[in-house]
């Protein structure tokens, strides 16, 4: 009988035991939970407080500058001002890129080196057509053959006076000698004026006389000539087919191209076209040029 009272005892003091321990854990744990709270919620308040109350240039202005380095909140705010300044920066300088070669292609044949306020490339050209007394605008047709390219050469082009330019580029008999490494962004334009054919005297007789095909078929050619290759590489060409006019007004047509290529110093740039005796010679209408973009 006493060992069952003892027993029964003893049950109860380790369930009195486990009680306790289950209430103080239980305590503990709401009274950590509490503080942890507390501390988080004024860890947040002084954060925003540091953020908010925080100038990036004060380090510059403020006399106590070397003891605010060692402020936490300080350095905190001068790392995130950093980070945000430059992916900002970065971000700005990838649109200004992105849109200076989308729109440096118009903007090129109407700017000059004088022009205040807008930045021209490091290295570019933009020729213009020109009437030479000199030499024929464009080289015989019988040499295009032996020169191993399509079209007749424009050789007649302006680079110093007018709209045209050279920024580290050199014209030499109608070619842009480049003279650095990278991708260039080329464009070229020609401006036809083709001849109405009107009224012979063929015509007024009642006769038949056919002075001009139906077609006039219009190619422009932009070529690249290599120092290590003899043979010139094409590399874009532009074509319409166009009718010779019946009435009294020529016909007025124009071809334009542009795309980027990579080239090596002492590369040539050349334009060739078909009809070479048609091409008005007009700068402002007949030009080509090109300009590094990276």
């Amino acid at each position: 009988m006493a060992i069952s009272i003892s027993l029964q005892c003893l049950v109860l003091v380790i369930l009195a035991a486990i009680l306790l321990q289950t209430i103080a854990v239980a305590v503990s744990f709401m009274y950590f939970n509490k503080v942890l709270n507390t501390m988080q919620e004024s860890f947040s308040r002084s954060s925003v407080s540091c953020l908010m109350n925080a100038n990036p240039h004060s380090a510059f202005q403020d006399s106590a500058a070397e003891e605010k380095k060692s402020d936490p909140c300080w350095q905190v705010t001068q790392q995130l001002h950093y980070h945000i300044e430059k992916a900002m920066a970065d971000r700005f300088q990838k649109e200004i890129s992105k849109a200076m070669r989308n729109k440096l292609t118009g903007v090129l044949p109407v700017l000059g080196p004088g022009v205040r306020g807008v930045p021209l490339p490091k290295v570019a050209a933009h020729v213009t057509a020109v009437v030479s007394s000199a030499e024929p605008p464009a080289a015989a047709e019988g040499s295009r053959i032996n020169k191993g390219y399509l079209g007749e050469r424009i050789a007649s082009w302006e680079g110093r006076r007018g709209l045209s330019f050279l920024q580290n580029m050199e014209l030499r008999g109608g070619e842009l000698l480049v003279s650095r490494v990278g991708l260039y962004y080329i464009y070229a334009q020609t401006y036809f004026r083709l001849p109405s054919t009107g009224e012979t005297e063929g015509d007024a007789k009642g006769e038949t006389v056919e002075t001009k095909e139906e077609e006039a078929q219009l190619v422009q050619y932009i070529y690249k000539k290599m120092s290590s290759y003899t043979v010139p590489i094409l590399l874009m060409k532009s074509s319409r087919s166009a009718c010779w006019p019946r009435g009294q007004e020529p016909g007025l047509f124009s071809l334009h191209q542009a795309g980027t290529a990579y080239l090596q110093p002492a590369d040539r740039l050349f334009i060739t076209v078909s009809n070479a005796s048609t091409m008005a010679m007009d700068g402002r209408a007949s030009y080509f040029g090109a300009f590094l973009v990276g």
